[in-house]
């Protein structure tokens, strides 16, 4: 997947005389991948522009978790849970080398909470079916400080264990991307719809896309225009029409990153209540541990929103209260942030966005632009079929089935257990082992602190379209989200790597390490004198 010859296709697909795209996907992230990978699959042609990195807003900062939801199935929220649950179980059969199982544990303080949270779970087991990923059951206080030795012991009667999903995001958008484009679908980062066609009407007929890198317009003509813009699918419909109302209500939520020690093991707890209204997870990712996350009202979406002081402080107290080692700020290796595109719901509760619907909707404009917002991360492909369906009537498309559910992802591999080190790349893993065993240097390792190699940045420019330092070391690795100081110390090195791919010189290696420092700063916890009186950074 190279960007020059993705620009080759797009520059064929620009002008007056060029033929329309059957669909322009605008937004990079999991929405958008996963419908240009539909719409390609079918036989549609397929053009996706992403105006920065693919994933780098919401869609690589989740919890790391393919699930049914717990929480939503004690809501009454059936037929999410059962569809969330599905896809589950597909996205796991598509992208084994991605996906895998995780038993959760709920850990039991109360004499009630073992048959309320038993009884609840084998309900989650049942909607499952035969897309479950193993049974529940009822542990006694000795099995639940074997599968969790850091737990805290001092109440604790028993737990429940029950079985869900993880996976890597911003690994699995990529090679969604990759997908895409192996089914003939052009997909560029770093390039901007700027401005939108229309008629004499006013009806959409194709976007002016630009390349933030040369600056090089392309007006492109489409039969439909589909907003997969997530947290910003609201600029966009203003783009279109100014008057346009609000389809979204975003809210916030941090994660903390902590050595593995505080959560040894390959087994997650689940907290089911918090002072918020969600639950707390605790999860092993990578040789490190996760544990988030909240949910926060917000006025505006960002690209790099800010943990609150008070958020930081909620996640470290719920943790505290679960695990023997209470962590502390200065255990904290790493903290990110994401915005959720809730859709808004007149029944919510006034500032209350964990009520807010995690359904999806499209929603079409009278000018034809077709909008999917909301869902999650694990419903994403049956979002995508949702919207080519609509896109194929609304644009008079050629009517083919959807093959998604059957459809490997880029990268399959069979396989079991937590992936590590190269094993998340799936089949392109012995390439990258390859590359490596060309030169000295692109087999070292570019810090002690973390499993990754030189060549994976000399693999991420060349096959994955990585532009920057930022781009290799938050989303084509996960560097920065696990340890945001051991991100920095690379940054400088991986900059020498890519410019040497890129051909870029010396003045840009300069500039990109100085960039990504000042961005990585903003995932490591900052002292009092460094917070404004809302929490945030003040530096």
């Amino acid at each position: 997947m190279n960007r020059r010859d993705m620009l080759d296709r797009l520059r064929a697909g620009s002008g007056p005389q060029a033929g329309p795209w059957d669909l322009i996907v605008i937004g990079g992230g999991a929405t958008g991948a996963g419908v240009a990978v539909d719409a390609a699959s079918r036989g549609l042609s397929t053009l996706l522009l992403e105006r920065m990195d693919f994933g780098k807003g919401t869609s690589s900062r989740s919890t790391k978790l393919v699930h049914g939801g717990v929480r939503y199935l004690e809501q009454g929220n059936i037929p999410l849970v059962m569809g969330a649950l599905k896809e589950r179980g597909i996205l796991r059969r598509n992208a084994p080398h991605l996906v895998h199982d995780v038993p959760f544990v709920v850990p039991n303080y109360s004499w009630w909470e073992t048959p309320f949270y038993g009884i609840g779970l084998k309900i989650y087991d049942l909607l499952a079916g035969k897309y479950g990923f193993g049974s529940s059951r009822v542990l006694s206080r000795e099995e639940t400080l074997e599968r969790l030795p850091t737990l805290r012991h001092e109440g604790l009667r028993g737990g429940v264990v029950y079985h869900d999903g993880q996976f890597d995001d911003a690994r699995l958008l990529i090679q969604l991307i990759m997908t895409a484009a192996n089914h003939g679908a052009v997909a560029l980062n770093y390039a901007p719809a700027v401005s939108l066609l229309k008629d004499e009407s006013g009806y959409l007929t194709g976007v002016v896309a630009e390349d933030t890198e040369t600056s090089e317009r392309f007006h492109l003509r489409a039969r439909v225009v589909v907003n997969a813009t997530g947290i910003f699918t609201d600029e966009l419909r203003r783009m279109a029409d100014d008057g346009a109302s609000s389809l979204i209500q975003p809210s916030q939520g941090i994660h903390l990153v902590l050595d593995r020690s505080f959560l040894r093991g390959n087994t997650a707890i689940m907290a089911p209540h918090t002072s918020d209204g969600r639950v707390l997870f605790a999860i092993p990712w990578h040789g490190h541990t996760v544990v988030g996350t909240t949910d926060t009202p917000i006025d505006r979406p960002c690209y790099e929103p800010m943990a609150l002081d008070q958020e930081v402080a909620f996640v470290l107290e719920t943790a505290g209260q679960y695990l023997s080692r209470p962590p502390l700020r200065e255990d904290v290796l790493s903290v990110y942030t994401g915005i959720r595109p809730l859709v808004k719901a007149g029944g919510a509760q006034a500032g209350n966005t964990s009520s807010l619907s995690r359904d999806h909707l499209i929603h079409i404009d009278r000018n034809g632009l077709l909008t999917i917002v909301g869902g999650k991360w694990t419903t994403y492909r049956q979002m995508a079929e949702d919207t080519v369906d609509h896109a194929i009537t609304l644009g008079r498309l050629a009517e083919r089935p959807c093959v998604t559910e059957e459809l490997r992802v880029h990268g399959y591999l069979e396989h079991s257990g937590p992936q590590e080190g190269l094993e998340v790349y799936g089949s392109d893993g012995e390439k990258i082992r390859e590359l490596a065993r060309t030169s000295p240097r692109l087999a070292a390792q570019l810090h002690p602190a973390l499993p990754y190699i030189a060549a994976e940045v000399a693999w991420a420019a060349r096959e994955e379209m990585a532009r920057t330092v930022e781009d290799v070391l938050a989303r084509r690795t996960r560097a920065l989200f696990l340890n945001a100081r051991a991100a920095m110390e690379m940054a400088g090195e991986t900059a020498s790597l890519l410019a040497a791919e890129l051909g870029k010189d010396g003045d840009w290696i300069q500039n990109q390490e100085t960039d990504f420092r000042s961005l990585a700063a903003n995932y490591l916890l900052k002292d009092e004198n460094e917070r404004d009186e809302n929490g945030r950074d003040a530096r």
